[in-house]
């Protein structure tokens, strides 16, 4: 491959784990007890949250504190001598009148270390824990503190410490706040916060699709606020309905756009930190019909920067804001027939002058720098291959590190390019470990936090040097899991190529059952995603979902994923976005060409036992497959899946898709729905009924659909849980038992002999 070289370096501490070292005992199966139960045999090694000092000289993290065991000590090392500092004892966070210490969800520092913010008392807001209680501690003096005045209890959202560390902002009941860390004064900065004005944060839809969550940003120095405001009036609400937890149903209301509905009005304001008036940007005269993702200071405090996108999605604009006058132009515009993407690494480099920037303008996806003053556009990453992000910048060395792939789509590598763009990029992760590698980076680009795994070998933690990716020492082995997966009955994985739709060659992976006979028979379990949102067929540590895999497969099932056309594997735009106006529509049939060819090319799988399983998007592409091809699946199992893709969010499904008005025939086509009366085999749905990002309506209307054709189907919901069917007590176990007994009753394999 041109403007490749590979160069790395190995190192005595690196751990390498060999496949042959996990079947040592061979003894015993998995149980979804085991792998789902209370006693949670495969738990995974905890590390951090570990943050990097500000000037790169050391890192904090969190380590089981000595005198209370259910506690944690901040600790402080130094990169280079490894050596150790408790800064910040589990003693000293335990508020007064109480007898234990603060539970750290998360923690930021002042840049001296003297002072550190606590986030504790922590809520799950939608998907993650934002919303919660927030305590300062002096370190030189003792004083602990909690913040934020007589708010109420886990109200509290993302306290950020000011440049200078003498105050936060955060925000609290949809209102921007600041307050003062030595008089412990509040200012109250926004007034018009409530049941439809979001200020400081984002409406359902923004944090679903676009992670929008902290919605503050203080300027460098520290004078004024930048702040996103959301108006969700005019966009119609889904309520979410307890039937369970009182006499009366308790329901939820929530602004929620489908599909071509309205969205909310966003728009991006700065206040002085003081207090006063909001200075609003307008880029444009139709903001419920445009998002700002992404939003920034320039360094000088000069400048607000924000990404702004058309509705379509297809035009990502960098508009540049002025504090001052509040105009605004635009430096820089990317755009693209299908969809443009949301630049997540936005790092400015050169003094502000230039940002990296990923785009698929010449049919790959490449890092660019882009001139701030002029425009002008310089490929940093020359060569046939995918970006898939940044991972940080040495800028003194000159330098920018991203993760690709060049030849292996389902492996993740670390490579380095020039900032000017002069000379060949350079792999950096050792040749060694093939596999899927993740960093994060100090701020000077001369240290990372390096985590290795592979399809079935758990993560290992190390601290690393760079660019010689020097091993300083392992942070976590993930020893004690190993030992267990050690002590298993052994499965065979393996990863292969098949010809899927249009004779294109498509990724997998297989995991055998023990004691395989290539001469004997065995049912076909296909675990799907196949959507633009993610890859599945990645060579990676996969947790709980491998476990059941593998337990599917000691249970004589033979298990496969394919990757199809559309999944966001680095393997270039064509790839990618084959599948734009054709969601559901193409990849079913590149799945369902892909299992033809495997049927045909393995003969001791049996074709007449052939299940299909996914959740989320993976369930709708289930139903897609039992649907459309009642001849080649028997059996699917779909969890939390889009019925009509015209039930689902504006951003995701228009991103994709574009507008009904606009794309009718590709929204009904690819829609799972169209195509219930087909059904042949055996289905089970599985919903949760509290579901606020795929509504259990896609679970009542797909029911209704088979039963007015007649066909009988199975169904399973779990009463107020979300999408991820986490809530409740032991319902992930209970979700995991009723499909091992739907394929098992439905689709039974022979146990295979372990003697």
């Amino acid at each position: 491959m041109s403007h490749i070289n590979k160069q790395m370096t190995t190192d005595s501490n690196t751990i390498q784990v060999e496949p042959s070292s996990l079947h040592k005992k061979n003894k015993l199966p998995l149980t979804v007890a085991s792998i789902f139960g209370k006693e949670n045999q495969f738990k995974s090694e905890v590390w951090g949250p570990a943050h990097w000092q500000k000037d790169s000289s050391g890192y904090t993290t969190l380590e089981i504190s000595q005198k209370y065991k259910d506690a944690k000590d901040v600790v402080k090392c130094a990169p280079e001598s490894g050596q150790t500092e408790v800064i910040v004892a589990a003693e000293s966070l335990i508020p007064e009148g109480q007898s234990k210490p603060l539970e750290i969800e998360n923690y930021a520092w002042t840049d001296d270390i003297s002072k550190v913010l606590i986030f504790t008392n922590a809520v799950r807001v939608w998907r993650e824990k934002t919303r919660g209680d927030y305590w300062l501690l002096d370190r030189e003096t003792g004083l602990l503190k909690q913040l934020g005045g007589d708010a109420p209890a886990a109200t509290m959202m993302f306290a950020t410490l000011s440049p200078d560390g003498s105050r936060i902002a955060y925000v609290c009941q949809h209102n921007v706040f600041v307050q003062a860390l030595e008089t412990w004064e509040i200012t109250q900065l926004t007034h018009d916060g409530g049941t439809h004005i979001i200020n400081g944060t984002a409406d359902w839809v923004n944090e679903e699709e676009f992670h929008l969550r902290n919605g503050i940003r203080w300027s460098p120095d520290g004078k004024s606020i930048a702040y996103w405001q959301f108006d969700t009036s005019g966009v119609r609400e889904f309520p979410l309905v307890n039937l369970t937890d009182s006499l009366y149903p308790k329901i939820t209301p929530y602004a929620y756009p489908k599909v071509g509905e309205t969205n909310s009005s966003c728009r991006v304001g700065v206040i002085s930190a003081g207090g006063g008036e909001t200075l609003w940007f307008s880029p444009n005269n139709d903001p419920r019909n445009h998002y700002i993702p992404r939003m920034e200071w320039s360094s000088d405090s000069q400048r607000v920067l924000f990404q702004h996108l058309n509705r379509l999605q297809n035009t990502n604009q960098v508009i540049s804001g002025d504090p001052v006058t509040g105009e605004t132009k635009v430096i820089f515009t990317d755009s693209d027939e299908a969809w443009v993407e949301v630049m997540n690494e936005w790092r400015w480099i050169e003094n502000g002058a230039r940002f990296l920037w990923l785009s698929d303008r010449d049919d790959w996806h490449h890092l660019y720098s882009v001139s701030i003053m002029d425009q002008s556009v310089r490929l940093l990453t020359p060569g046939n291959f995918d970006v898939v992000s940044v991972a940080g910048v040495d800028e003194k060395l000159g330098c920018v590190y991203f993760i690709a792939s060049p030849e292996n789509a389902t492996q993740r590598y670390l490579y380095s390019a020039r900032i000017d763009g002069s000379g060949d990029v350079k792999r950096i992760s050792p040749l060694a470990q093939e596999g899927t590698h993740s960093y994060k980076f100090s701020a000077d680009g001369k240290w990372a936090f390096h985590t290795f795994s592979r399809f079935g070998q758990p993560p290992v933690i190390e601290l690393v040097s760079l660019p010689d990716h020097n091993v300083v020492r392992v942070l976590a082995t993930n020893e004690k899991l190993r030992e267990k997966l050690a002590e298993l009955v052994p499965c065979t994985n393996e990863f292969f190529k098949v010809k899927g739709g249009d004779d294109l060659m498509v990724d997998a992976w297989c995991i055998k059952p023990p004691n395989f006979d290539p001469s004997g028979s065995y049912p076909l379990f296909i675990f799907v995603y196949g959507e633009p949102a993610a890859s599945t067929v990645l060579d990676v540590w996969g947790g709980e979902n491998y476990l059941w895999h593998t337990m599917m497969a000691q249970r004589g099932y033979v298990v496969m994923c394919i990757d199809n056309r559309g999944t966001p594997a680095p393997l270039g735009r064509p790839w990618r976005k084959s599948v734009y106006r054709q969601i559901g529509s193409l990849a079913s049939a590149d799945q369902a060409a892909a299992t033809r060819e495997i049927l045909r090319e393995h003969t001791y799988l049996d074709p007449e036992r052939v299940g299909i399983w996914g959740w989320s998007g993976g369930g709708s592409m289930s139903l897609n497959a039992i649907f459309r091809h009642p001849d080649l699946y028997k059996t699917a199992m779909a969890v939390a899946f889009i019925a009509n893709q015209r039930f689902y969010d504006t951003i995701y499904q228009e991103r994709y898709m574009g507008l009904p008005a606009d794309n009718d025939a590709g929204f009904t086509h690819g829609s799972p729905i169209t195509f219930a009366h087909q059904l042949q085999g055996n289905l089970l749905l599985v919903y949760g009924t509290g579901d606020d990002n795929c509504h259990y309506q896609n679970c009542e209307v797909m029911a209704n659909e088979l039963i007015n054709h007649n066909k009988q189907f199975s169904m399973m919901s779990y009463p107020n849980c979300g999408h991820g069917l986490n809530e409740g007590a032991n319902t992930k176990r209970h979700l995991y038992e009723t499909l091992t007994r739907y394929l098992s009753d439905h689709m039974p394999a022979t146990l295979p002999s372990l003697s």
